[in-house]
């Protein structure tokens, strides 16, 4: 069996950064995109640059081409943590569960408030994403042996985590609850989160479990409370 492993594809951003001193957005965020192997599972986290641009990360960054990815998990259900998901059209694709609940009536008042007010472009826009997440699996508790979810909530109700518990580390894909070098040392969550005290309690399950994070918008990181050889 291939052994688990796992391999950054394209490193995130935040729109505006809080840490620097950023009010405003001033860059086109998208989240941190992860590839997973797990036997003969090929798992995309977060399919967040636009798919002409993720096949060419892709290829960049692995040998593995798109049409061969099996999954694909949205860690948390905005458009920059999914906008290249149609690259993935032959995959399945998953989220976590309370996310696409919480989403989908989100959504759903988004459109009627769209269709009340006569605003035809955007109902269309919103009805896009929601036959999106209506395509998206609820996730169990596995995506496949050795790729386990790691529920996160706090930044939305259900934004989830993936863990890799590997032989010699215990690896975690953080998505936007652990979003940048800057916020993991200064023990920071993003200012915008639906409940700061639930995000700040996943952060702190973040630290406590892995060794290793795969940030939201930002590159791997080694757990600042550990050593790993």
């Amino acid at each position: 069996m291939t052994p688990l492993e796992y391999r950054v594809i394209s490193i995130g951003t935040l729109p505006a950064h809080p840490l620097w001193d950023e009010g405003a957005p001033v860059r086109t965020g998208h989240a941190t995109t992860t590839l997973i192997t797990a036997g003969e599972a090929k798992i995309i986290v977060d399919p967040a640059l636009p798919p002409q641009a993720l096949a060419a990360r892709l290829s960049e960054r692995s040998n593995i081409r798109h049409d061969q990815i099996t999954h694909v998990f949205i860690t948390t259900f905005t458009q920059d943590h999914y906008r290249g998901v149609a690259l993935f059209e032959g995959a399945k694709w998953f989220v976590h569960e309370p996310e696409q609940q919480v989403a989908g009536e989100a959504l759903e008042n988004q459109l009627r408030h769209a269709r009340e007010n006569g605003d035809a472009d955007i109902a269309r826009a919103v009805n896009s994403h929601i036959e999106l997440l209506n395509r998206c699996e609820g996730a169990g508790e596995q995506l496949a042996p050795g790729v386990d979810l790691f529920p996160l909530p706090g930044l939305s109700p259900g934004t989830c985590g993936l863990l890799l518990p590997l032989p010699a580390s215990t690896v975690l894909i953080c998505g936007d609850a652990v979003p940048t070098i800057e916020h993991l040392q200064q023990g920071k969550v993003l200012p915008d989160c639906i409940d700061i005290e639930q995000a700040q309690e996943s952060f702190r399950e973040a630290i406590e479990i892995a060794d290793v994070l795969i940030l939201g918008r930002d590159n791997i990181a080694y757990n600042p409370l550990r050593r790993v050889m």
